[in-house]
């Protein structure tokens, strides 16, 4: 038997000789236990939570759970004294007398805004004439040092500014002198995701006529409000010149759930109709249907009106209830439109040059930029802290669960 077995282990080629070996020293590194019959390695508790996370279906469960916690007793507060109770009762109290006093503190930041909105304005008309040719700048107006002007010598300056007047000299000469800043405003929306998201190609040629955009404050002691105004040059598209889009708004706590309140917030707008001339409004297009007769088998072609996609879809939001009920698609449409409205107001007409150049865009991604380091650093903490644990297993944690979404 000793001699059958030499036999074959010298018929045994080396590469599977060396197999085997490979296998024998990975069986020797086993647990004792394992090979008891009946043993069943049990998985760490780290594995067992990380196979649980990748479940779709206990994701579920777990988030419907959590939901089900938002806003329930803890049951902390129901052990508590009757007389420890009354005396909570009494900071709540004092809490909703804080979000009166926070609410006038809004009123009173819209009359700041009221107030430095009269004096941003001079700049901001000036600032349309350029834009629509109205007024020329003066030489010195137009002076601008630039970062990298900075560390040049006084003569390298005067000679790049002699080039690029003679650049400038053969330009005037070879094409006709444009008008103010053509498309400022297009090029505006266009450098900004948000809004760029709304616009199709056929409200580009409309929007190369927009010439300023305005925001007015509602009037001393009438209601919050803001509006968005939007001035067109005389065009082929529709005869205003005017188009409004009006955000009403509410500052005070709500009597029901005192405590939710977290500033003014935007309850309605309205917009305006637009006086499209015939065969021009981009916002209603023509479909042609064919329709086949149940009985007699004819065809026949019906033409139909139906909605458009358009950025001018912005002046004519839903109508909200008095109810305040709304069904989902609706309620997505207005919640887009308060964030749109309240950028334009917030962002984009004070600071419309530095979103025309580019460089408003470039700080809002370094702040993003920024944020997104941060949690890269940590991302890796985390990775090194797994590496380290003696139950990590990098095969599992390759595939993360999909993704879930809040509620």
């Amino acid at each position: 038997m000793a001699d059958m077995d030499n036999k074959d282990q010298a018929e045994l080629d080396p590469a599977d000789l060396e197999d085997v070996e490979d296998v024998e020293e990975e069986e020797t590194g086993e647990d004792v236990n394992s090979k008891v019959p009946g043993f069943v390695r049990l998985p760490s508790a780290r594995q067992l939570t990380v196979q649980m996370m990748q479940n779709p279906q206990i994701l579920a469960a777990l988030q419907e759970r959590l939901d089900g916690l938002v806003g329930s007793p803890s049951g902390y507060m129901e052990s508590l004294p009757k007389v420890v109770k009354r005396r909570v009762n009494a900071l709540k109290n004092l809490q909703v007398k804080c979000a009166h006093i926070e609410a006038k503190f809004y009123e009173e930041v819209h009359e700041l805004e009221r107030k430095y909105a009269a004096l941003y304005q001079p700049l901001f008309d000036k600032r349309s004439d350029i834009v629509k040719a109205a007024y020329e700048p003066t030489e010195e107006e137009c002076e601008w040092k630039a970062d990298e002007e900075e560390e040049l010598t006084v003569s390298k300056q005067e000679e790049m500014k002699e080039k690029a007047k003679v650049e400038e000299e053969k330009k005037d000469e070879e094409k006709e002198d444009p008008k103010g800043i053509p498309e400022f405003w297009l090029t505006v929306f266009k450098n900004v995701d948000l809004l760029s998201d709304m616009l199709q190609e056929h409200d580009e040629p409309i929007l190369k006529h927009l010439q300023d955009i305005k925001v007015k404050f509602s009037d001393p002691g009438q209601p919050m409000s803001f509006s968005l105004e939007f001035y067109f040059e005389p065009n082929e598209f529709f005869t205003n010149t005017l188009l409004t889009k009006t955000y009403k708004m509410r500052s005070e706590p709500d009597e029901n759930d005192p405590f939710s309140f977290d500033g003014p917030e935007i309850m309605g707008c309205t917009g305006c109709t637009i006086d499209w001339t015939k065969g021009k409004n981009i916002t209603l297009k023509t479909i042609k249907k064919k329709q086949k007769h149940k009985g007699r088998g004819t065809v026949r072609t019906v033409t139909k009106t139906v909605p458009n996609d358009s950025f001018f879809n912005f002046f004519t939001p839903p109508d909200v209830p008095e109810s305040g009920d709304l069904d989902e698609d609706s309620e997505a449409v207005l919640a887009a439109d308060f964030e749109i409205g309240h950028f334009i107001r917030e962002r984009i007409v004070p600071r419309a040059v530095l979103y025309f150049t580019g460089e408003a865009i470039e700080d809002d991604d370094d702040d993003y930029d920024e944020e997104g380091e941060e949690a890269d650093d940590e991302e890796g903490e985390e990775e090194g802290e797994e590496e380290n644990d003696p139950d990590y297993d990098p095969k599992k944690d390759a595939n993360p669960p999909a993704e879930c979404k809040q509620q």
